[in-house]
């Protein structure tokens, strides 16, 4: 690990790869990308326990932790077990109060166990939920990145998903959203880097946006008259 650089670990989204990052290219000069994958979690195993177990991946003392959609939860969780310099999050949620409503009805009324998630060794119904109705019309562009299917694991994401019992917004987390997010809708979104035109998976259609500027809103120089 080089000292000189910073260290920048990406976290991917429900049931996708790091593959997901592989059009994110920032400065070697300036930065040093980590990029971590999900791990099955350990029976019911609690969010903040496997964020604690996820945080041990990490060897920078002061390290940049990006996450997308479930992973933007996870690496907020991750913080507790570690002292970043900042945390960024795309593509999702900073508390469960800005969940849509049907996530709010699916904790309340249990509906989640419903879900059959056997069925995700479907890929296109995997897709759809991992990613958006959207997503079918790119399904082969798509199956690249969608590769962890254990139902297990599926089961436990979605559960720690919909009972994530964050309220409190660390005012320290910086968030990009795109505002044609169709999984977190912009409506229930507060104090975010707005992208037009970004959609759930804007991590790889708005690669371009973010290769030019994660690289300022790392070090701290982004403008803030671009925020929401």
């Amino acid at each position: 690990m080089d000292n000189t650089k910073i260290s920048v670990y990406f976290m991917p989204g429900l049931a996708a790869s790091s593959l997901i990052f592989e059009r994110i290219v920032l400065n070697e000069s300036l930065f040093e990308v980590h990029l971590l994958d999900w791990e099955l979690p350990i029976g019911d195993e609690s969010l903040p326990d496997y964020a604690k177990r996820m945080a041990k991946k990490i060897t920078a003392p002061n390290p940049v932790l990006i996450g997308v959609s479930f992973g933007g939860i996870l690496v907020q969780e991750m913080a507790a077990f570690l002292h970043p310099k900042k945390v960024i999050i795309i593509s999702s949620v900073k508390s469960n109060i800005e969940f849509p409503r049907r996530m709010k009805i699916a904790k309340t009324t249990k509906a989640y166990k419903l879900i059959p998630t056997s069925v995700f060794s479907n890929i296109e119904k995997l897709s759809a939920f991992s990613f958006g109705k959207s997503i079918a019309q790119r399904l082969k562009l798509y199956e690249r990145y969608l590769s962890i299917r254990d139902v297990h694991y599926l089961d436990w994401a979605i559960e720690r998903v919909v009972l994530w019992d964050r309220t409190q917004v660390d005012p320290r987390v910086i968030h990009i959203h795109g505002d044609a997010d169709e999984v977190f809708p912009l409506l229930n979104i507060k104090d975010c880097i707005l992208v037009k035109g970004g959609t759930h998976v804007m991590i790889l259609s708005k690669f371009k946006w973010l290769n030019e500027n994660l690289p300022a809103i790392i070090m701290g120089t982004f403008s803030v008259g671009s925020k929401n």
